[in-house]
């Protein structure tokens, strides 16, 4: 069976495990007595060298095996690890998931011959035995061609995956290949050439000569994960001649795993038929054929249908994302001899999976922020009455048609009279100012190579941390807001839309051209009244209920000319970003649109007020102004 197919595949499981075993290493640490994490973790590391071994990955599967052999000395112990023992588990990890990249890839990984002499070296110690000589090697797991010929010696294994098992033809493979590491595999059935068949039902069998333990085979096979079954009898049965599969047995896969490059072609041509349909509209509403008219609403139906369909099947929890972190955090805090409580919430908050691609780096620029420059060291703490653990929070909540991610900690907040010192000192406030608001300071700290910290180190300290968050979140319509208290902490608030590609805009007209701005951010629309309209701090503004609304004038942001002259009356669109508010004074309020955001790179020198362009119903483009940007 040609294994190649199944790389990425492995690549995905594998990295699913390690993340698990880093959370169960994690999970350890804190309650060293705890005995429920080993166990995990040596099924997750057996589970990864059987699976190496079947790929024929010779390096990973034998660096697994040194993983396991300290893991079963600690299993068969019943000791709690130090923490000598857990930071070498730790670097295990890491140099597994190096090994396995490098192996998918083809390429020749770093090799692991220190690690590996330390790790039977300690393994060695734990069971108070000498190792006469080197750990034999993992054959490779290009097991003897299994074949679906005559019956030979052995005891034939029945196997059952899972019925939602992902592509149970690799999953097959996989327990054929942990079956090769007891012994020889001969007579599968069905052929092994069916099982990378659609028709292949997750049922299959053959002989096994191996001379062990019925059930230490059965649960060497379990290993190979998603196995429902194994039975394990002395002599291979009759086929069964009617060839019918106990589909209510069995039952079907209701989840595939599906490239997510086919889930971007799928929803760029959903986005292209959104266009379509924009354009047959307004074919129809000039025609005024009832016949079109009917065509049209059938096809506008259906495709949005279809663009929820893909919509939905594009969104993925966020503890894909945010189950990495936990780590960097713990590694984090150790560098810098502090002491970090991490704390996740809303894990099971759904994003659009190219969203969710896009802000790993923001949110790792963040944390690294919060532990470096938000939380104090633990002497620092006590002496200001706080815990010697600093509090670090990520979460995320569903906020109407967006999602709000929050990183927070309860350090000693932003210095906002060192940022006011350094600004008045680069000419970026006025000297005379005093204080420096929330929106202010996230403006200045977000200047690329603004910085208040005296050292650079490897962490952070050159000032380009946020202006790469903005520059992350702005690539996909999302925003930033800051919040900072002296001594009390800090939070950042990423405010993201759920779906990348199709949202609803509001149209405006300035001067003779088109702006989408996404209605995520509109609250409302007024009427500019001019008499209203007073000066405050500078800018103009009205007063909306009671509340300061400075206003924003787009033709003179952008620099429109006319060639019809000023309207007399002019609409104001109100934008609202978490906590603030501004009004967006246009020409003209076209409408409402769905609309298909395209990439954007804009030429430099551009005003950062774009976060990308559409092409609207009648095939003319636009530019998507970003609120976060305008607000």
């Amino acid at each position: 069976m040609e294994l190649s197919q199944y790389a990425e595949l492995f690549l995905a499981e594998s990295r699913e495990h390690l993340q698990a075993c880093n959370q169960l290493l994690l999970e350890w640490e804190r309650s060293p007595a705890a005995g429920e994490p080993v166990a995990g973790l040596f099924r997750a590391v057996h589970t990864i060298k059987g699976m190496a071994a079947t790929m024929g990955y010779a390096g990973v599967a034998q660096l697994a095996h040194r993983a396991e052999n300290l893991l079963d000395a600690l299993r068969r112990g019943g000791r709690a690890p130090d923490q000598a023992v857990l930071d070498l588990l730790f670097r295990t990890l890491d140099r597994l998931e190096q090994t396995i990249t490098a192996a998918v890839r083809g390429q020749h990984a770093k090799p692991a011959d220190d690690l590996a002499l330390e790790l039977d070296r300690v393994a060695t110690g734990l069971t108070e035995r000498r190792i006469s000589g080197p750990v034999p090697p993992i054959a490779p797991a290009a097991p003897p061609p299994p074949s679906a010929g005559p019956t030979q010696p052995g005891r034939v294994v029945r196997v059952v995956l899972r019925p939602d098992a992902q592509l149970k033809g690799a999953r097959a493979a996989v327990v054929l290949g942990r079956a090769a590491v007891l012994g020889a595999v001969s007579d599968v059935q069905p052929a092994p050439h069916t099982l990378e068949t659609d028709e292949f039902d997750g049922r299959f069998s053959f002989t096994l000569d191996s001379a062990g333990a019925a059930d230490d085979i059965a649960a060497d096979l379990r290993t190979a994960g998603d196995v429902a079954a194994v039975e394990i009898s002395a002599a291979r049965a009759a086929p069964d001649p009617t060839g019918e599969r106990r589909q209510g047995e069995l039952g079907r896969g209701r989840h595939v795993r599906v490239d997510i490059r086919h889930l971007d072609a799928l929803m760029n041509l959903a986005g292209e038929l959104v266009i379509g349909r924009g354009r047959l509209a307004g074919v129809a509403a000039r025609r005024q054929d009832p016949e079109l008219e009917e065509v049209q609403s059938a096809i506008g139906r259906l495709t949005g249908e279809l663009q929820g369909v893909v919509v939905q099947a594009r969104l993925t929890p966020v503890w894909q994302l945010f189950d990495r972190f936990p780590r960097l955090v713990r590694d984090l805090s150790r560098e810098l001899d502090k002491e970090v409580v991490f704390r996740v919430e809303g894990k099971d908050i759904e994003l659009d999976r190219a969203i969710l691609d896009e802000i790993g780096d923001a949110l790792v620029h963040l944390l690294r922020n919060a532990v470096d420059h938000g939380i104090e060291p633990p002497e620092e703490r006590r002496r200001r009455g706080k815990p010697r653990e600093g509090n670090l929070l990520l979460a995320a909540v569903r906020e109407r048609n967006s999602v709000a991610i929050q990183v927070s900690d309860d350090g000693r907040g932003i210095d906002r009279q060192a940022v006011l010192a350094l600004a008045k000192r680069e000419g970026l406030v006025d000297r005379n100012a005093e204080a420096l608001p929330d929106d202010l300071v996230l403006r200045l700290v977000s200047r690329p190579g603004f910085t208040t910290a005296e050292a650079v180190s490897e962490v952070s300290g050159r000032g380009v941390g946020i202006d790469a968050v903005l520059t992350r979140l702005r690539g996909v319509g999302g925003s930033l807001e800051l919040r900072s208290s002296p001594q009390a902490g800090t939070a950042f608030t990423m405010r993201l839309p759920v779906t990348l590609v199709v949202l609803r805009a509001l149209l405006a007209q300035v001067g003779d051209e088109r702006y989408a701005l996404p209605l995520t951010h509109v609250a409302e629309t007024l009427e500019l009244d001019a008499a209203a309209v007073t000066t405050v701090g500078g800018g103009d503004a009205v007063i909306l209920r009671d509340r300061v609304l400075p206003l924003v004038h787009l033709d003179r942001l952008l620099g429109v000319t006319r060639s019809n002259g000023m309207p007399s009356r002019r609409p104001v669109i109100v934008l609202e970003v978490g906590d603030r508010r501004t009004g967006v004074v246009v020409d003209g309020v076209v409408g409402q649109q769905e609309i298909v955001v395209k990439g954007f790179t804009a030429p430099q020198g551009t005003l950062r007020v774009f976060s990308g362009a559409t092409v609207l119903g009648d095939g003319m483009p636009a530019l998507i102004l970003d609120a976060g940007g305008l607000v």
